[in-house]
């Protein structure tokens, strides 16, 4: 049922790039402290960079446990499940990097997401595949994808980027985690891209 991959090849890039839904999953070192499991969207916000990397935009929002998890400790799991056509799950299980939008490499890499990048980008989180899976994903019901949700867009298209900063300095975990951990650097890094 399950296989292993070397590497991010032709069928699994295109299945991965096809999906309009992708999960997120983090957590701290602490074994009392919060899993985070983050469901993702927005069509052109995810990038395979090479055939071990790739690569997701970060948006503003009420938390950072992804950011402040990955600053702990770099691990992530990236998923994608077939809602549609033959059963599937594809995971890359490995370790992740924040580009903060004041990194020069941030600008090195936003321009693999020219038609999603927009208002309240905050970071671009980069994985570094250390294993490539798929299953056979019987158990997941079909489901018909219509349209990505424009709200988040549209909230923050109406903030200038001094507003955003202010909107993520307000939030209480935003700056630090549910658990403590430092999340996003407070004040907002300017965007040099």
């Amino acid at each position: 049922m399950g296989k292993s991959y070397p590497r991010i090849d032709g069928r699994l890039r295109e299945f991965i790039e096809r999906q309009p839904l992708f999960f997120v999953a983090t957590a701290p070192l602490s074994g009392d402290g919060h899993v985070n499991l983050s469901p993702k969207g927005r069509s052109s916000t995810l990038a395979v960079l090479d055939e071990l990397t790739v690569a997701y935009l970060d948006f503003g929002g009420s938390h950072a446990e992804t950011i402040a998890h990955v600053r702990e400790n770099k691990r992530i799991t990236v998923m994608w499940c077939a809602f549609e056509g033959p059963p599937a799950i594809v995971r890359v299980h490995g370790t992740g990097e924040v580009v903060l939008r004041d990194d020069p490499r941030f600008a090195e890499l936003i321009p693999h997401f020219a038609s999603a990048d927009g208002p309240a980008v905050r970071a671009i989180i980069v994985i570094n595949a250390e294993r490539i899976t798929d299953t056979c994903g019987y158990a997941v019901p079909f489901m018909d994808y219509r349209e990505d949700r424009d709200l988040h867009a549209r909230y923050f298209g109406r903030k200038t980027d001094e507003e955003f900063a202010a909107y993520c300095a307000s939030k209480d975990f935003n700056g630090t985690s549910i658990d403590g951990l430092p999340a996003l650097p407070l004040p907002l890094p300017p965007r040099t891209a």
